[in-house]
């Protein structure tokens, strides 16, 4: 099957975005107290048990982008695809990710006493170098073009939009074992099913499109 090189450089961005969380998560260890500390985690008899303050605001500062991506790609469809099914995902996505994200603002500002940082407040906060890449996100506004200008652009759309939910449910996995917040396990559960199973909808109308 031949794909379109946008699908290569989503796979890209969302291989590169795993190794944006790990060095997070390993940026942390030098900001916080103890030697056997890093983000979200610490040492133990247990083994390396997550830190749920710490899992929790990470979690929150690199959602929320990762959710603004996504609703940008989806405001796309409306203007640009043909079948009915993608357009109805886009607007769930834009109705669902965007409660979400007005959530964990309010939790982020009840929980740590300040907003959400934005982009490279993030990553100095955590001892990292500015980057313009979330994880899992389209990268910037050059791919949200080419996506925007896709000849099948109902085919660009989703081969996008998998491999960002992936990102999602594999955040959300993280999120289920470091938090010791019930709001937060709610959320991680939320998005583990509702991503996992618009992701299987999108890979059985890549089989039904005959893609």
């Amino acid at each position: 099957m031949k794909r379109d090189p946008l699908f290569y450089g989503i796979a890209g961005v969302f291989i590169g975005g795993v190794v944006v969380w790990l060095l997070a998560a390993t940026a942390v260890n030098n900001n916080m107290t103890g030697i056997t500390q890093m983000m979200g985690m610490r040492g133990g008899n247990q083994g390396m048990i997550p830190n749920s303050n710490t899992m929790d605001a990470h979690f929150i500062e690199q959602m929320i982008p990762h959710h603004e991506d996504a609703i940008t790609m989806a405001r796309l469809v409306q203007t640009n695809a043909k079948r009915a099914e993608v357009k109805q995902l886009a607007l769930n996505i834009i109705d669902s990710q965007g409660k979400e994200i007005n959530q964990m603002k309010d939790w982020y500002k009840d929980w740590f006493g300040t907003d959400v940082p934005i982009d490279d407040d993030v990553m100095g906060m955590h001892g990292m170098g500015s980057s313009n890449m979330h994880m899992g996100m389209m990268g910037d506004e050059t791919d949200i073009t080419r996506l925007g200008q896709a000849e099948d652009f109902d085919r660009a759309f989703v081969e996008a939009m998998i491999p960002h939910h992936q990102m999602a449910v594999m955040m959300a996995n993280m999120l289920q074992i470091g938090t010791q917040r019930s709001e937060m396990k709610k959320l991680a559960v939320d998005i583990i099913t509702a991503q996992t199973r618009e992701i299987d909808q999108m890979r059985q109308w890549m089989k039904d499109w005959g893609y």
